[in-house]
């Protein structure tokens, strides 16, 4: 049973945070599948028209939806829910390897299972199987720690089967977040650094293995692209070139800011920038609200991590701090890689933009981890009468 009680510990200001944030992906939605329009001579009427509301509709779907779930993460006890971690991770490597037989392809990898009209993405939820395993791995053997063989060895079979049948699809960026989250968590988990020193050398040896066996053509040049942009301007290079175009026309305060927006049309509304309301929503956003609207979605993510890393560092128990480090280092590598993407600085990985970018599996993968960061926060201390 929920005690009401614990509602007294509840963190709304994070819950604002997500809550704002999906407003502003919300916009940006709006904005990029808006239809061209004709120009400032068109008709009040006819403008307004343009706006294609339906995939905004389906965002707002997917996040009253994973309101609902994120209020099942909270009711129920985080250790409850560590205890019951092993068969959702084995639903999760169940659902991994329908995908590799039955699975749907988009942007290169077969990462989908279609279900009627609407597409699940299994990888997505192998970021909270896989947190939950590794805070239970180590969580549980607190007293011996993590440096001896049986750990280490747990704890690479709870990242290895999930990173091998994700980079098989391929899905190369989703395969990248789960190593992140692995090295945060193991790392406040107590891993001695002559472990971190090895794990970096055989990453380092390994890296020619992954570039001639797993890595796909589409995907070497996404790496070739980000070193040079102009090599390929009108092929691989393309989505690189448009999204800085997009966020250098924003200027200061964006198109919206220069008034009369209604008869203005953005490079995203053009189709000149590909996957604009996933990938490249922050590009959307940038040239739309400027500067200022790409700093304060910076700003609103760094105050959104900063956030859950009070959660962990007031927990009570070592279980609801690395559930809070995973949450906080998936976050993190999410933003920092698919931001930097869009202005050059990181190669493409096809990672969305958490609450942002379209679609129901990740919505719903935030807002069940925000659940489980809320849960921990919730009952960071006992209950007084």
């Amino acid at each position: 049973m929920f005690d009401k009680r614990l509602i007294r510990n509840f963190d709304f200001f994070l819950l604002f945070l997500i809550i704002l944030i999906t407003g502003l992906g919300l916009v940006g939605i709006v904005l990029a599948t808006r239809s061209p329009v004709e120009g400032a001579d068109g008709a009040v009427s006819e403008a307004i028209g343009s706006f294609n509301l339906y995939a905004v509709k389906l965002q707002i779907i997917w996040f009253a939806t994973g309101l609902i779930l994120m209020a099942i993460a909270v009711s129920i006890d985080y250790h409850v829910i560590s205890d019951l971690s092993l068969y959702g991770y084995l639903v999760v490597i169940g659902l991994l390897i329908v995908v590799q037989f039955f699975g749907t392809k988009g942007g290169g990898a077969q990462s989908w299972i279609a279900i009627g009209p609407y597409r699940m993405q299994p990888s997505e939820f192998s970021k909270i199987a896989v947190i939950l395993m590794l805070a239970r791995i180590i969580s549980k053997r607190e007293e011996k720690g993590i440096n001896n063989f049986t750990s280490i060895l747990l704890l690479l079979l709870a990242l290895a089967i999930p990173f091998v049948l994700i980079i098989i699809q391929p899905d190369f960026g989703t395969a990248m977040v789960l190593i992140v989250i692995f090295a945060g968590m193991i790392f406040i988990g107590g891993i001695k650094y002559r472990f971190i020193l090895i794990a970096i050398c055989a990453g380092l040896a390994v890296i020619p293995v992954v570039w001639f066996s797993f890595l796909d053509d589409y995907q070497k040049n996404r790496i070739l692209i980000y070193l040079n942009p102009g090599m390929d301007p009108l092929g691989s290079g393309y989505h690189v070139l448009q999204s800085i175009m997009s966020i250098g026309s924003g200027q200061l305060t964006g198109r919206l800011g220069s008034g009369g927006f209604l008869f203005e049309n953005m490079l995203s509304q053009l189709d000149f920038l590909p996957a604009k309301d996933t990938d490249f929503i922050f590009s959307v956003i940038a040239e739309a609200l400027g500067f200022v609207g790409g700093i304060t979605v910076i700003l609103l993510y760094f105050m959104l991590i900063m956030r859950t890393l009070r959660t962990a560092t007031r927990s009570r128990d070592t279980l609801g701090s690395l559930i809070c480090i995973g949450v906080a280092s998936m976050v993190l590598f999410h933003v920092f890689e698919n931001i930097g993407m869009t202005m050059g600085i990181m190669p493409i990985t096809g990672i969305p933009l958490p609450f942002m970018s379209y679609g129901g599996s990740s919505m719903w993968t935030n807002m069940v981890s925000f659940g489980l960061v809320l849960n921990v926060g919730m009952r960071r201390q006992k209950i007084k009468f």
